[in-house]
C-alpha cells in the first residue's frame, strides 16, 4: 500500500532542496512571503474558453532559465496537446488537476499531488475541480508552450 504522507513529504523535500540549490548558486537571501503578496501576471498561455494562465515566480525567471513558478489555472481548463523542452516537476497547492497523455484516462490530481512532466513528451493538463487549481512547477529551464 502507498503511504501518501511519506510521498507528500518526499515531494517537499525533493523541492526544498531544488530550492535551497538554486538559492545557494544565485546568492538570493532568505526570505518569506505570504500568498496574499504573490503577483499573478499573464502567460498567454488560454484553451480558448476558461481564461488564460497566470504565473507568480517563487524564485528564477521562467522566460530565460531555471525556475519555480506558482501557476494558476481557471476551472475548467483543458490544454492544448504541447510539450515543453524541459522536464519540470509539479505539485498541486489547492484544486484537483489532470496531467497525462493524450487520450489516456484521466487521473484525479489533489491536493498534494505531483507529477514529473518529461520535455519534448506531449501531453494535456486540466484542472478539473470547480475552483481554480493552482500548482507550484519547478523547472531547470525556461518554460515554453508548444502545441502539437
Amino acid at each position: 500500500m502507498r503511504n501518501p504522507t511519506g510521498l507528500i513529504a518526499t515531494t517537499i523535500i525533493v523541492g526544498l532542496t531544488s530550492l535551497a540549490a538554486l538559492a545557494a548558486v544565485d546568492g538570493a537571501a532568505s526570505k518569506s512571503v505570504p500568498v496574499t503578496d504573490l503577483s499573478y501576471t499573464g502567460t498567454g498561455v488560454t484553451d480558448g474558453v476558461h481564461g488564460e494562465l497566470k504565473a507568480a515566480p517563487a524564485y528564477g525567471d521562467l522566460v530565460h532559465g531555471a525556475h519555480g513558478t506558482f501557476i494558476k489555472m481557471p476551472a475548467g481548463f483543458a490544454s492544448k496537446i504541447h510539450t515543453h523542452s524541459e522536464d519540470y516537476w509539479a505539485v498541486v497547492i489547492s484544486g484537483v488537476a489532470v496531467n497525462g497523455l493524450p487520450g489516456s484516462a484521466d487521473i484525479a490530481l489533489p491536493v498534494g499531488s505531483y507529477w514529473f512532466q518529461k520535455g519534448g513528451e506531449a501531453h494535456v493538463t486540466k484542472c478539473i475541480s470547480p475552483n481554480e487549481c493552482i500548482f507550484f512547477i519547478s523547472q531547470n529551464g525556461k518554460f515554453d508552450y508548444v502545441i502539437r
